[in-house]
């Protein structure tokens, strides 16, 4: 394949890229700074503010919004440069990220080194991306109007965007990383499926949690308080209001789904057992199972502790990791790897 090595250092950076998004903007709404930015174009505003004059000219704008007059009222110049940092930052790495898709998916075009099968691909990762950026600028929206706080709905759809966008990536890097030959386990594979229904399930539920910070209450486990099913889980009206909108609601879902998930996968392992594998098979099952675990573990202990920033984000990162060993055991079972890695 080394006549494909440039393609797939290209999309490999675009991968990495797109983790390290992940990691900033985790870090920006963890610190509440997505919407410190009440500017922003496309195409210009690239260059922060460079002096102290900018700076207080760009802190004055951020004063005019929503949520300096209602929540960040006493916040000092040093406090808006902290926040203004994360979410330019994170804007910043989207733009890269749009340029190193571009830029060399044209030469790769011209120097007819995509096949029409990554040709398509490409054009669908270029699509996600845009929207992906999209549901970006749309969620920002949402808290510069009256209130200062963006739409959980609207931070799951751009979360889980996110996510979907890097998977999908994964996916088309992986038959470029991993010589395949055709050798379907359909009862594995399809029970992959289902797990990776469920896992999107969760991620939408972490988004709703973190846009909520509905993980701030009933910070007991495995009771909500002293309860199993406390009542202001059921508590809002109309009924199925509580699991999209109310705090406990939420809360209880994703405790749930966690608990499912887990079983699910670890089903999934034994019934693995039974079947014959290849090695790398039997080792991202593994793989899988462990970090399931692990997203459970860090889980419960964000929770106990009162979702303090770094265990939140260790919490998040580890859904994305989860998520991509996920992907790599679909791509596994459902395209058997060559005698060379079993």
């Amino acid at each position: 394949m080394q006549k494909d090595k440039s393609v797939i250092i290209w999309l490999s950076s675009g991968f990495f890229l797109i983790f390290i998004m992940v990691i900033v903007g985790g870090i920006t709404r963890l610190t509440d700074s997505g919407l410190s930015m009440v500017n922003w174009s496309l195409f210009m505003g690239s260059i922060p503010p460079l002096n102290e004059t900018e700076w207080n000219e760009t802190f004055e704008l951020y004063k005019q919004s929503p949520e300096f007059k209602k929540i960040n009222y006493n916040y000092t110049l040093e406090d808006f440069k902290f926040i203004f940092f994360w979410e330019y930052l994170h804007r910043m790495i989207g733009r890269l990220l749009g340029l190193v898709f571009i830029i060399p998916f044209f030469y790769f075009l011209i120097k007819k080194r995509l096949t029409k099968k990554l040709k398509l691909q490409s054009l669908l990762l270029f699509s996600l991306g845009s929207l992906q950026a999209f549901f970006g600028w749309w969620m920002v929206k949402s808290g510069l109007v009256d209130n200062p706080h963006v739409s959980h709905y609207r931070l799951a759809v751009h979360l889980t965007t996110a996510f979907i966008t890097c998977g999908y990536l994964f996916w088309v890097l992986l038959p470029l990383l991993l010589p395949t030959i055709k050798d379907e386990n359909k009862l594995i594979f399809k029970k992959l499926k289902i797990l990776a229904l469920l896992s999107i399930m969760q991620i939408i539920y972490g988004a709703f949690i973190a846009g909520l910070k509905a993980g701030r209450i009933y910070n007991t486990w495995p009771k909500m308080g002293d309860q199993w099913i406390p009542d202001s889980v059921y508590a809002m009206s109309p009924f199925w209001t509580n699991f999209v909108e109310g705090l406990a609601g939420i809360q209880f879902v994703h405790r749930t789904l966690a608990f499912i998930l887990l079983i699910f996968t670890i089903h999934i392992f034994v019934s693995s057992k039974k079947q014959i594998l290849s090695l790398i098979q039997k080792r991202a099952i593994i793989l899988l199972l462990l970090v399931v675990i692990m997203q459970m573990v860090f889980g419960i202990l964000t929770l106990v502790m009162g979702t303090p920033l770094l265990l939140s984000l260790t919490h998040q990162l580890l859904a994305f990791i989860m998520l991509m060993t996920l992907i790599l055991n679909l791509f596994l079972f459902k395209s058997k790897t060559s005698t060379i890695y079993q």
